[in-house]
């Protein structure tokens, strides 16, 4: 005897004339249809799939034992939810090896947040499990709304609503439209998040989208008491947004705002000046790499603008164009502003007459190389060169010619932006340059990730370094021909 299929059926967001073709059919034709539900019995996903269901098909109903975290099962809720999958997996493994072909149904989404999925995990591997795929609530909820989600390179961000706020925050600040999911007793801290990311006048609440007691509010006049689980929180489409309000009124030229362009120190907020913090805390835009501006602490109010990390010039631009308008603006960079980074891109577009007017301020952080010197010892204790092996701004010759020039002069060298995956061969023919002037066995330390998570120091030789090695997270030290590396501990004389 074969054995069955099990089909784990995607119904959509709730009006069952939403639902795809195939799935009709496979409810129609299932000889199981199994479905969760509360200890009260009653299933949305049976209603939704009942007017596809005939007589005589065997009805599998899935009670979770529990519907909040609370819960007197020894392994608490996640025991308890775990006992109960295995169960029910062994209930569909029980039509499945009759032979019984068995259709789950699931509210949206079979692998989008969906109950199908854990029973996918469990089975899947002794039975052939085919996946027919759901219209989400968040497709719902834009076409309700009739707002588009997402336009040209514009990011989505789809987000549980049970993740800190603070996170929540980040993550919606640092993105353009959003999909908060799993409301109900979520909702005040979500609500929250928005509000801290500076994006909840431009929220939507959206409450059984295509269902007969469909909801729409704005996201900030909603009452958290009436919320129910099958809601979620619409950021949709910005630049649809903005074309449908009024255009804002020309900035007049020499605005009275401001631009202080921060150095955030090279990782955690240990790392970030007293100085800096409250330039931050000041701030009414941060403006900046993507990556940056989410290790800006949140603050309720103020607008964040993350962009990629080739386009400093649009950045600074960008940043001059809110000033100009008598908005106090922090640009951020990682290390110091000052070195390689967004100092020079400010002045740069000042000098090409952007922003006329706007004062420009610089406040200083703790540079790569300090903290990688530091993690070893006093390498820079000396006379020492910094340098950027990357040739996207500048010529490789002129690069080669640098380091030709550092190496004569015996000066320690600390280099940054080593390697990247587009540049895979400069490191070695640094190496070869530097090697025309200082033993092999001159000390180098490649720090990576340095105050992160994935922080690693290795102090190598010249000869012996290999640019396999070294990726675009690290900064590399060469010491001078007086440099000493003895018991883990690298330092330059103060003295030739």
């Amino acid at each position: 005897m074969s054995l069955g299929k099990l089909y784990g059926v995607g119904l959509g967001p709730g009006d069952p004339e939403l639902m795809t073709v195939k799935a009709a059919r496979l409810i129609s034709e299932a000889q199981v249809i199994a479905y969760h539900c509360a200890r009260h019995g009653r299933s949305i996903a049976r209603s939704v799939a009942e007017p596809y269901l005939r007589e005589g098909q065997l009805e599998e109903k899935l009670v979770y034992p529990v519907t909040t975290e609370t819960t007197d099962h020894p392994g608490g809720y996640e025991g308890a939810i775990a006992d109960f999958y295995e169960l029910s997996a062994k209930r569909l493994a029980e039509h499945l090896d009759a032979g019984r072909d068995v259709v789950l149904l699931c509210e949206g989404d079979p692998f989008f947040y969906g109950s199908y999925m854990y029973m996918h995990e469990r089975l899947s591997g002794r039975f052939e499990a085919i996946v027919v795929p759901g219209v989400t609530s968040v497709s719902a909820a834009s076409s309700v709304l009739g707002r588009p989600l997402v336009q040209r390179d514009e990011v989505l961000t789809v987000l549980p609503g049970t993740l800190p706020a603070p996170e929540l925050a980040r993550r919606l600040a640092d993105t353009d439209a959003a999909a908060v999911l799993k409301l109900g007793r979520t909702f005040g801290s979500v609500r929250e998040a928005f509000e801290e990311a500076g994006k909840l006048d431009d929220a939507v609440y959206v409450e059984r989208a295509t269902w007969g007691q469909q909801r729409i509010e704005p996201l900030a006049s909603v009452d958290p008491a009436s919320v129910p689980y099958f809601s979620l929180a619409l950021l949709p489409s910005p630049a649809y947004a903005s074309r449908q309000s009024p255009a804002p009124a020309p900035v007049p030229a020499g605005g009275s705002g401001e631009v202080v362009v921060v150095g955030l120190g090279p990782a955690g907020p240990e790392w970030l000046t007293p100085e800096a913090a409250s330039e931050l805390d000041a701030a009414e835009h941060v403006v900046g790499y993507g990556p940056y501006v989410a290790r800006v602490p949140q603050k309720a109010g103020q607008q964040r603008h993350a962009s990629g990390n080739r386009v400093e010039a649009d950045r600074a631009r960008e940043a001059l164009a809110l000033a100009s308008g008598g908005a106090r603006v922090a640009v951020v960079s990682s290390g110091d502003p000052g070195v390689f980074a967004m100092a020079s891109a400010v002045l740069e577009q000042v000098a090409g007459g952007h922003g006329p007017g706007v004062r420009v301020r610089v406040v200083p952080g703790v540079t790569a190389a300090q903290a990688a010197a530091s993690r070893v010892g006093a390498p820079l204790g000396h006379d020492y060169c910094v340098l950027s092996l990357s040739d996207r701004l500048k010529p490789w010759e002129i690069i080669e010619k640098r380091l030709d020039a550092a190496g004569a002069a015996d000066l320690v060298l600390a280099l940054y932006n080593p390697a990247s995956r587009s540049r895979t061969t400069q490191l070695a023919s640094a190496r070869d340059v530097l090697l025309r002037h200082r033993a092999p066995e001159t000390p180098v330390v490649v720090a990576r990730d340095v105050g992160g998570p994935e922080e690693d120091i290795r102090i190598t030789t010249l000869g012996d370094l290999d640019p396999s090695t070294v990726d675009m997270r690290c900064l590399l030290i060469v010491g001078s021909s007086k440099t000493r590396a003895e018991n883990g501990i690298v330092w330059t004389p103060r003295s030739y």
